[in-house]
């Protein structure tokens, strides 16, 4: 039995440059693929059939292998009648199969007892393998044969490409992949990368996103998987890292480690605050992630749809870095107290509601970015949370309570200036 080696040559080529499976997978693949088929037409029950493919000259031959085995190492053999049981009783067969795991039992197909063994290897052990030529069949496969060798070589294939793309994305996790959206399906997005399909559920897309077939895409890949139908890559859009790894590809300083990125506070969509470190003095980290005329934190803003970014320079000092936290408000004076790791800050009465931030946002990404508990006084008097929840005699539990109340005051506010102005009516004319 002869093959065009030429042929096979070329194809297993292709095949290793499209799908990145080893040449040496799929000359295996092809070897255990033959032995499969001549098993199934020449082969008994039992048998370990080998086959060995020389690349060379295209020829291939068989072998038998069987096991050094004691009774020490297998069960004894079935009866005929033990058979029938097993075959009639299927419990019987989950009982017997479960067993086999654990200790074989014996089968003189694949198995050969010690004493037998030295017959043919002198210094056979237990364990070893005794190697039987068998003949070459010089006419074709059958067609069951043939379709067997298919299926098994098929099957390795598969293998082969599950395990390359795993090792290629599981090298890829914590970074930033581009791909395209191939559907959109109950919101959740599937993205083609290829060789592997990732899942953008609507719990890690970015509000106010809306995605169409083909659109290209950045996404934070977090997870790899291994599924029944392939490998599963678990992206997200709102993840803290993102942010992380979009300034990696804007700003060579991060990219190379010269600026560190030691925490971020986000609230996607809205809003985010990252505390930068220069690990060489002559780099500014601020401006490594501004860019000239804020060219790389604009480009950022844009793959965001506009979620602002704040830029702050991390401290060790807890004072000095709770305070850059609460930027672009000013800090008139701060105290810390490290037992209940919460920091007292006091700023002008006009910068109050800036250090608060809108619904109490800036002043909640400011604790969650430096890990502080954060309470802001202003000049006045006037105290407020980490929440953004006034602390003063109006009786303002939550954040939402707070909110709800400058609302009202603001529409107070308002109709007053669009009432119109009370006038005096004007003197009538005196008679004549």
């Amino acid at each position: 039995m002869l093959f065009d080696v030429k042929l096979l040559k070329t194809t297993i080529d292709q095949i290793e440059e499209e799908k990145k499976i080893p040449a040496a997978v799929l000359w295996d693949a092809i070897e255990q693929s033959l032995a499969a088929a001549y098993k199934k037409d020449h082969g008994k029950r039992g048998q370990v059939i080998r086959c060995q493919f020389d690349q060379d000259t295209g020829s291939v031959t068989f072998t038998q292998v069987k096991t050094v085995v004691d009774e020490d190492s297998v069960r004894p053999a079935l009866s005929e009648e033990d058979m029938e049981k097993l075959r009639a009783n299927p419990e019987l067969r989950d009982m017997e199969k479960a067993d086999e795991e654990v200790k074989p039992r014996y089968d003189e197909e694949k198995h050969m007892f010690l004493d037998a063994a030295k017959l043919f290897k002198a210094n056979a052990a237990i364990g070893d393998e005794i190697i039987f030529p068998l003949e070459t069949p010089e006419t074709d496969f059958g067609r069951v044969a043939a379709q067997t060798a298919k299926q098994v070589i098929m099957q390795k294939i598969r293998e082969a490409e599950r395990g390359s793309v795993m090792n290629e994305y599981e090298g890829k996790q914590g970074e930033i992949i581009i791909g395209s959206v191939q559907k959109v399906d109950r919101g959740m997005v599937f993205i083609d990368f290829n060789r592997a399909t990732g899942v953008l559920p609507r719990s890690e897309q970015i509000p106010g996103e809306f995605y169409k077939t083909g659109d290209r895409i950045k996404a934070y890949l977090y997870q790899v998987e291994e599924g029944p139908k392939g490998i599963n890559l678990r992206l997200s859009r709102t993840h803290p890292r993102f942010i992380e790894g979009l300034f990696a590809v804007e700003s060579p300083e991060v990219a190379a480690g010269t600026v560190e990125i030691k925490s971020i506070a986000r609230e996607a969509g809205a809003r985010s605050k990252i505390a930068v470190w220069s690990n060489d003095d002559n780099v500014d980290a601020q401006g490594a992630c501004i860019g000239q005329r804020g060219v790389r934190v604009r480009s950022i803003t844009e793959e965001l749809h506009g979620e602002q970014i704040d830029i702050i320079p991390f401290s060790a000092d807890s004072s000095e870095y709770v305070s850059n936290a609460l930027a672009p408000a000013r800090v008139l004076d701060i105290s810390i107290n490290e037992e209940t790791h919460q920091a007292n800050v006091t700023v002008a009465d006009d910068q109050l509601s800036l250090a608060i931030g809108k619904g109490g946002q800036n002043v909640r990404l400011a604790a969650k970015l430096t890990g502080w508990k954060i309470d802001i006084k202003g000049i006045k008097g006037e105290e407020v949370n980490e929440e953004g929840a006034p602390l003063d005699d109006e009786g303002f539990k939550s954040i939402s309570d707070f909110v709800q109340n400058e609302a009202e005051l603001t529409k107070d506010s308002t109709e007053e200036a669009a009432a119109p102005a009370e006038t005096e009516a004007p003197e009538a004319p005196a008679a004549e």
